[in-house]
């Protein structure tokens, strides 16, 4: 249960005065649904306003307060023209201007002869002063609601940053005193303030040094959401490891014979990577461990090994991959070395139906097969291991973590949990393998076989297109295969469709059947269909979306032309160029953007024909984009931060993954005066899930 100090901060926006129904909806689409949302959505801007006595030439373009007696009203009777209102500030004339002001609202606010405090830009017309639409009307009695330093607040279309105000008025005041969950020593050497007060702050800002992420109220919040994160994640990795475990330690023998029959040696990272995949399997807790290897950097081999271990000791062994084209993919690398080893390896896709289905579900919960490929179809009920031992998942980013337990839920009942090795191509920054998958142990490839040769990228202007299209009959000639990726238009798949179909036709006119076309309408069989044409050389041309992205491998194929590059992010780009060069010829990679380039794409395109290190772009792309666009945005199972930047947080989020550990050490229950203010921190930033994991 949420502890009752922090009710009022979950009741919801609509309980706060003056936000009805049409601005609660628009609160809630801009920040969210609670109390506790407004207080994270912090300003980006602030207004410096002067309080002045007499008005001269050098405050034009200045925001003032100053003291306004009122002459005369100017009403409009014509839509374009303004409503003026004749006033002086001392003895300078200065005009307020409305466009559509309503006149009894405006004499009501403006009453002829009295005398106002009115805050706003002060400009010049035909030689005289005028505020057009002032932002604060006030009288000597309220003038104390007018600020001179004023925040200003992210907004959405129909929410002002008044309205904003308004409610932060209301929302601060009700912060509660919480007790200090960091530790006094750290808040000595940062130099922090308590959380109540460094939120205050940070709604407060009085000059642009305090916008700056390193600021000492917005550091102090950004540390909190991480320790939340951290402590949550170390919790459920915690909970983890304790659960009993299945040895699985194998012989070695079969994998002494896939060893023995690899056309080629392990790299030393391979083979670093896969003695610590042993020694997790032939230990007593289960295996949840992420193996990271660029593009090309030979995981499928060490996931081989990894399930061949496991048939070792008795067990089964799956891998999933996220998309039929993969699963076929290492279904043909896996089945020949695993036949040849002694093993029975059978596909499972969503395309499996009828008695062929029934056959190899039988044969698999009888314990006939060993290893199983297969698609999101593992997971439907009646797909039963007759004795799971291993579950590989492959581009894990493309599964929640929900789908990563219901597959090792698949083990058998009273032999402990599946070991479960997911992989990823997508070389993931060190800040946000921490967020994303701190609970995990980390594996890395980060060398590629010997042989493979760097891919020639080069950026070239849209302008050029014609050129690049008519000079692919020598590479044609030469049997060579090429990739043709069109770009994704403003979000919509119909217009993707079109632009993909133009090209395509553009492209069929000049080589005829030799081009061929993938989109994301297609259904299934239909892309699987074009890949293996690609695949077998039926055709040479592919013109696809980005559908083409992980993991297909297609030697022959030596040119990879993404259209618009500049729409795209760094790690897709680099995923796309690992596409080619693959099959010992030179790989070239060309990048047809449309200038002029902002200087983030500018950067985007240099790093990319600078670097072919996975983890340096994957860095890059993090401080060009921010997290939540790395993995492909919302189905990438990232935690969503609202104070953190993982790229200017780094350090921080270095100190809370150690301080969260050393907390559960000492405290695993969290029971002692920080362990329950800790608890609190678990419920202020909604990772309660996480306290079900406390062992008590």
């Amino acid at each position: 249960m949420r502890p009752e100090v922090l009710f009022q901060l979950f009741s919801p926006v609509s309980k706060l005065t003056g936000i009805g129904p049409r601005l609660t909806a628009l609160i809630e689409k801009l920040a969210g649904p609670n109390i506790i949302d407004l207080a994270w959505h912090l300003p980006v801007g602030l207004v410096t306003r002067h309080k002045v006595e007499h008005l001269t030439p050098d405050l034009v373009d200045q925001n003032i307060v100053v003291t306004l007696h009122i002459d005369q009203h100017h009403p409009s009777r014509n839509r374009r023209v303004p409503y003026k209102i004749q006033c002086h500030a001392g003895d300078t004339p200065l005009t307020l201007t409305f466009f559509n002001g309503r006149e009894q609202y405006l004499r009501q606010q403006f009453p002829e002869g009295g005398e106002r405090i009115v805050s706003g830009k002060l400009e010049e017309y035909a030689g005289v002063y005028q505020i057009t639409h002032p932002d604060h009307v006030a009288t000597r009695e309220t003038m104390d609601t007018v600020p001179l330093f004023e925040p200003v607040y992210p907004l959405t279309a129909g929410l002002t940053n008044a309205t904003f105000l308004k409610a932060a008025r209301q929302f601060l005041p009700m912060l509660p005193d919480l007790p200090e969950w960091l530790d006094r020593s750290l808040l000595a050497r940062e130099q922090w303030t308590g959380w109540k007060d460094s939120l205050l702050e940070a709604h407060a800002p009085k000059t642009e040094a305090d916008f700056d992420r390193d600021a000492p109220a917005r550091a102090r919040l950004a540390y909190d959401e991480l320790l939340a994160n951290q402590l949550a994640l170390e919790l459920v990795r915690r909970s983890m490891k304790r659960k009993p475990g299945r040895s699985l330690p194998g012989t070695g023998d079969i994998r002494r014979k896939i060893l023995n029959d690899l056309p080629f040696t392990l790299t030393a990272a391979q083979s670093s990577a896969l003695q610590e995949i042993e020694e997790d399997m032939a230990g007593p807790h289960r295996m949840l461990r992420l193996l990271q290897g660029d593009v090309g950097s030979g995981k499928t081999v060490v996931a081989l090994l990894a399930m061949a271990q496991a048939v070792e000791a008795g067990a089964q062994a799956t891998i999933m991959a996220p998309t039929e084209i993969l699963a076929h993919q290492h279904y043909n690398a896996i089945e020949p070395l695993a036949a040849k080893a002694g093993m029975t390896c059978m596909l499972v896709t969503g395309r499996l139906k009828g008695k062929k289905r029934e056959e190899v579900l039988g044969a698999l919960e009888s314990g006939r097969v060993d290893l199983v490929v297969g698609t999101h179809a593992l997971f439907q009920e009646d797909v039963r291991f007759h004795d799971l031992g291993l579950a590989i998942i492959d581009e894990q980013h493309r599964f929640g973590v929900h789908q990563r337990l219901a597959l090792s839920a698949k083990g058998r009942d009273g032999k402990g949990g599946v070991d479960v090795l997911v992989m990823t191509a997508t070389p993931i920054p060190r800040t946000l393998a921490l967020t994303a998958y701190g609970d995990m142990d980390v594996s890395i490839i980060a060398e590629k076989p010997p042989g493979r040769k760097p891919v020639d990228t080069r950026a070239i202007d849209l302008s050029r297109l014609n050129d690049v299209a008519e000079g692919l009959d020598r590479k044609l000639a030469a049997g060579e295969r090429i990739y043709w990726v069109c770009p994704l238009v403003e979000e919509s798949q119909v217009l993707d469709v079109a632009a993909a179909e133009e090209r395509f036709e553009s492209l069929h006119h000049l080589y005829g059947d030799q081009v061929g076309l993938i989109h994301g309408r297609l259904k299934a069989e239909e892309k699987d269909e074009t890949m293996q044409r690609f695949m077998t050389g039926e055709i040479s041309v592919l013109v696809a979306t980005t559908v083409i992205e992980v993991g297909v491998d297609v030697p022959e194929a030596t040119v990879m032309i993404i259209e618009h590059a500049e729409r795209f992010g760094l790690a897709q780009l680099h995923q796309l160029r690992g596409r080619v060069g693959r099959g010992g010829l030179p790989g070239t990679c060309l990048l047809l953007y449309s200038g002029p380039l902002s200087e983030t794409q500018k950067a985007r395109l240099g790093i990319l024909r600078e670097s072919e290190d996975g983890f340096r772009i994957a860095e890059e792309d993090l401080r060009l984009r921010g997290a939540g666009e790395l993995l492909g945005t919302r189905q990438s199972g990232l935690p969503e931060f609202r104070l953190a930047d993982l790229h200017a947080h780094s350090r921080l989020l270095a100190i809370a993954r150690d301080d969260a550990r050393l907390v559960l050490e000492k405290d695993q229950a969290l029971e002692t005066e920080r362990g329950k203010a800790l608890k609190i921190l678990l419920y202020l930033f909604e990772r309660d899930n996480a306290i079900k994991y406390l062992s008590g």
